[in-house]
Order: C-alpha cells, then sequence, then structure tokens
C-alpha cells in the first residue's frame, strides 16, 4: 500500500510538471513574487523522493564538485 502511495505521488508530481502553466493544475499563480515557484520546487521535491524510494536517486546530479570518495583498493 505504501509503495502504491508513493508512486502515485511521484506521478502526480510528474504530470503536474510536465506543463505547470496548463491552468487546471495550477496550484500558486508564477506570477507571485517570490512564492509563484513553490509549487514546482514541491512538485520536484516528491518526484525526487519518490524516485530515490524506489532506488533512483538522481539528487546526486545537482551536487557540484567530485563524487562520493570511493573505498581505496588497499
Amino acid at each position: 500500500m505504501k509503495r502504491s502511495l508513493i508512486a502515485l505521488a511521484g506521478l502526480l508530481a510528474f504530470i503536474y510538471l510536465l506543463n505547470p502553466t496548463l491552468g487546471i493544475f495550477e496550484l500558486v499563480p508564477d506570477n507571485i513574487p517570490l512564492i509563484g515557484n513553490v509549487d514546482e520546487v514541491t512538485a520536484s521535491t516528491v518526484l525526487l523522493s519518490a524516485l530515490r524510494h524506489f532506488g533512483l536517486d538522481l539528487t546526486n546530479l545537482f551536487r557540484s564538485g567530485p563524487g562520493p570518495a570511493s573505498p581505496s583498493a588497499g
């Protein structure tokens, strides 16, 4: 049940992000200063969290610098 709800949340976030200014699903108008893009940020966070739950961690794409240190071979 939990996996189904997480998958549904991820799917809804993905659909929302496909066309955030469609008007049908727009939760916060984008022309409001400072808070206009909060709904897109929230949908992105939900989508990335759902993907991470299912084993696909894309958050490393947004980090600058070298990746995590690999264990030394000895």
